[in-house]
């Protein structure tokens, strides 16, 4: 006889398990219902604007509302080539309705803008205005990713703005604070708007994955004085770039105000904790945040709130796009008697190396380091598939590091 649970109702008694057992067997149409539901998908299909916490909506509608802000951010993860395509597109569609327009670039520190000047009058080749720009230096992408939305700005003579500042007043601040750095050497900025609660909770995830101090996940807090450094520089950077938008809004003489976009990574725009947190706190409080979206992203992610509206787009594939010359994978200025290293990206060749922030770098090849220009020289030499000796000094103590770069893929 069959174990099965027995429920006793009105003296009837009956078998549950056997019951579904006999229905399960007896119908040509059962449902098997999953043990755990898989996470969704494709939320926002390729093409489409989405209104997070609303649904579709039309591009015209879309563009129609941001066109009527002040400031409009749009996002992007740097490498994704599809971004920066929407990007274009949204750039145009924008301009259509507002052709007084002011385009801010987070690529560019503001000591360059004589270069973005000289590029939008006419004055430079491609060739000349990246290396006027240190394109090379300050941002290391392949350049032809943003090319085209440098070329659209040039065409149509639309200021470009440089929104950042040097990666090394970042580090001072993260280190000593804000008042910590001397008021000559904070090239203009005022103190940051304090973090909402929410943009704490946001960036203790992501300090923790780029922590390097050997201690168990769980012993970092959000009162741990190397974390609110790291949020003070987070925030000194999203002040930044919000400062020069607002500039731009508040310097112009004529009767209609510019549109004024900004072009930056999505970290800066998400949930308006970053760039727009910081437009509100000057005064700037009409700000529109327009986002891609990857076609595969977990749409647990796509809540009210984390943008006013988003397009759905390809996610980057490694292979699909690949670097025309060979990239380290480091932020870097001179001194120290080297090429002194600010940051080592994420899942780059000189992670790989265990390459280290403060790391100075001085020699590659058996060449001494003594320009910016000899450390991109070097790297874009380097043939696929092979080994870059560096000589690294590290608090103190000379060591040989060996960068390896991967084999060419066919």
């Amino acid at each position: 006889m069959t174990n099965c649970k027995v429920i006793r109702r009105n003296s009837l008694m009956i078998c549950v398990t056997a019951v579904l057992m006999s229905l399960a067997m007896n119908s040509a149409n059962a449902v098997i219902i999953p043990a755990k539901k898989p996470a969704p998908v494709n939320c926002v299909p390729l093409g489409d604007w989405i209104v997070p916490g609303s649904g579709k909506v039309s591009q015209q509608e879309v563009i129609s509302r941001a066109a009527k802000a002040s400031v409009v951010l749009l996002g992007e993860t740097h490498i994704n080539a599809d971004h920066h395509r929407w990007q274009l597109q949204a750039l145009a569609a924008l301009h259509a309705q507002r052709p007084n327009m002011v385009i801010g670039f987070e690529m560019f520190p503001r000591r360059v803008q004589p270069a973005l000047d000289k590029w939008i009058a006419g004055e430079l080749s491609e060739k000349e205005f990246l290396r006027a720009a240190e394109w090379d230096h300050v941002w290391n992408t392949d350049a032809s990713l943003y090319l085209p939305l440098f070329h659209f700005a040039r065409m149509n003579r639309i200021p470009m703005l440089a929104l950042n500042i040097e990666t090394s007043l970042r580090r001072q601040v993260a280190e000593k604070g804000f008042y910590g750095v001397p008021v000559e050497e904070r090239e203009g900025l005022t103190r940051p708007a304090e973090p909402s609660q929410a943009y704490i909770d946001f960036l203790l995830p992501i300090y923790k994955q780029h922590d390097r101090k050997p201690k168990k996940d769980d012993e970092t807090t959000q009162d741990d004085p190397d974390f609110r450094r790291f949020i003070g520089g987070q925030q000194l950077w999203d002040r930044a770039m919000a400062q020069i938008l607002q500039q731009a809004l508040t310097r112009s003489t004529g009767a209609e105000k510019p549109l004024v976009v900004g072009v930056m990574g999505t970290g800066h725009v998400l949930h308006g904790f970053g760039v727009t947190h910081q437009l509100h706190d000057l005064g700037v409080k009409s700000v529109a945040a327009l986002l891609p979206w990857d076609s595969d992203k977990s749409c647990k992610n796509l809540v009210a709130g984390v943008a006013d509206a988003v397009f759905g787009v390809l996610p980057h594939v490694a292979e699909s796009f690949r670097p025309q010359f060979q990239r380290l994978g480091i932020r870097y200025e001179m001194g120290r008697g080297g090429a002194v290293i600010l940051q080592v990206e994420k899942n780059s060749i000189a992670e790989a190396a265990k390459l280290q922030d403060s790391d100075v770098i001085l020699e590659m090849a058996g060449v001494p380091v003594k320009t910016l220009e000899d450390v991109t020289t070097i790297v874009k030499r380097q043939a696929p598939g092979t080994w870059l000796p560096m000589k690294v000094k590290r608090d103190d103590q000379e060591m040989q590091v060996i960068a390896k770069f991967p084999a060419a893929k066919h």
